[in-house]
């Protein structure tokens, strides 16, 4: 009841066809809040790595396909669906997808074997994505000028479920066991899907993109060639986010193993120490707003990021090695995100769901590299091999970015 009293009270009547349809209030901390909901399914897996491996019987190493399979399932989700929001009305798309990402969980929740589990996984993945056809109508919406500003708030939304995902599950999962995470998550979902119902603007497509699926996708695919400020954007976020992926599927098995000796709830609990990284958003969405802005803030949270692994470095000999890491990391990782998409954003607005979907794919596509790496990292050489790796990961990123800047051009 209450829910629906509130979605009531925020719902957001049919907006006139103008560029920049006045708001409600409450609307974009709801997107927010519907953003991180999406997001966290990709991520619960990761602190119940252990239990997993306990309970199908393998190694951390066997059951790290489940989590690469959830990023996959994201990264082919943007390719495959994210083109839909510029061919069709986006609050449709929003529904459509939600509805099969709850029927996506429950059959995680009751998969009865590892490849069946990866399978359901890469179907969460595919249609977590609703959240990337989210920011692309908050930056329609959003006036020119305000338009980091309101990135930066529904990034953080997507933070807080990215970390909160693992905050969630670590604790249910120890207490109740990995399948109810699962469960809850789809009626969480449920949930999240009645107020977008709710309060989604029902805008028609203007300057529709033409032709058919095939010919959208192939355009979304074009987006990366006609646009060097998105290379350069795409290839660093997958790079930062890679490395982003490293620390946190490396972090299980450092907790379970001595001098820790943690369970899957340690491990969920360090998402809350990241979640300081979503105080970092609205200033790195002001400061992206200025003129050259995005590039200077982008040099300043790569920093941040190579910094952390630094400091990582000693985390087998003081958990507060850890807890600092975490924070430069977490804050890193966000305003190197939202300076990212400010640039984006300032393409092409009549492409932005195709050229949101050609980054976001390139970004998991790193995402789930760096999942897969950690966990061979770690079978290689333990705690100093993931630290190697994601380090090295955060400085290609740093190298990136400074000798590429496409708007000297």
């Amino acid at each position: 009841m209450r829910l629906a009293s509130m979605s009531a009270a925020c719902a957001v009547p049919d907006f006139p066809l103008h560029a920049h349809p006045r708001l409600h209030p409450a609307f974009l901390p709801l997107m927010s809040l519907a953003c991180a909901i999406a997001v966290a399914n990709i991520y619960y897996a990761q602190p119940l790595l252990d239990q997993l491996a306990l309970g199908f019987h393998t190694s951390v190493a066997g059951i790290s396909a489940v989590p690469a399979c959830t990023q996959l399932g994201y990264a082919a989700g943007l390719i495959a669906l994210g083109p839909l929001g510029d061919r069709y009305p986006r609050h449709r798309v929003i529904m459509v997808i939600g509805a099969a990402l709850v029927l996506m969980l429950l059959g995680a929740a009751l998969a009865p074997t590892v490849p069946l589990l990866a399978a359901a996984s890469l179907g969460v993945g595919l249609t977590a994505s609703l959240a990337q056809q989210i920011i692309p109508l908050v930056a329609h919406l959003a006036t020119p000028e305000r338009r980091g500003r309101a990135i930066g708030l529904v990034m953080s939304g997507l933070l807080l479920g990215i970390l909160g995902g693992r905050v969630v599950a670590g604790m249910l999962g120890q207490w109740l066991g990995w399948r109810m995470v699962f469960g809850l998550a789809a009626v969480l979902n449920l949930g999240s899907l009645a107020m977008l119902w709710r309060v989604l603007p029902r805008l028609p497509v203007e300057n529709a993109a033409g032709g058919g699926y095939l010919q959208l996708v192939a355009s979304t695919v074009r987006q990366f060639g006609r646009h060097a400020e998105l290379r350069s954007a795409s290839l660093v976020g997958a790079l930062f986010f890679a490395s982003f992926s490293v620390f946190w599927v490396g972090l299980t098995p450092l907790l379970a193993a001595p001098p820790y000796d943690l369970g899957p709830a340690a491990a969920g609990l360090f998402g809350i120490l990241g979640l300081t990284g979503a105080l970092v958003a609205p200033l790195s969405g002001r400061r992206s707003d200025r003129p050259g802005g995005a590039r200077r803030v982008l040099y300043l949270a790569l920093a941040c990021v190579v910094l952390s692994w630094l400091v990582f470095a000693g985390a087998r000999q003081s958990i507060a090695w850890l807890v600092l890491g975490v924070v430069l990391l977490d804050a890193g990782v966000q305003g190197s995100q939202i300076a990212n998409q400010t640039r984006i954003f300032a393409l092409d607005a009549a492409a932005r769901s195709r050229i949101n979907a050609t980054y976001m794919t390139l970004y998991f596509l790193g995402g789930a590299a760096g999942t897969a790496i950690a966990g061979q990292a770690w079978g290689f050489g333990g705690w100093p091999a993931v630290v190697g790796a994601g380090a090295g990961l955060g400085v290609l990123a740093l190298l990136l970015h400074a000798l590429w800047n496409p708007s000297r051009r």
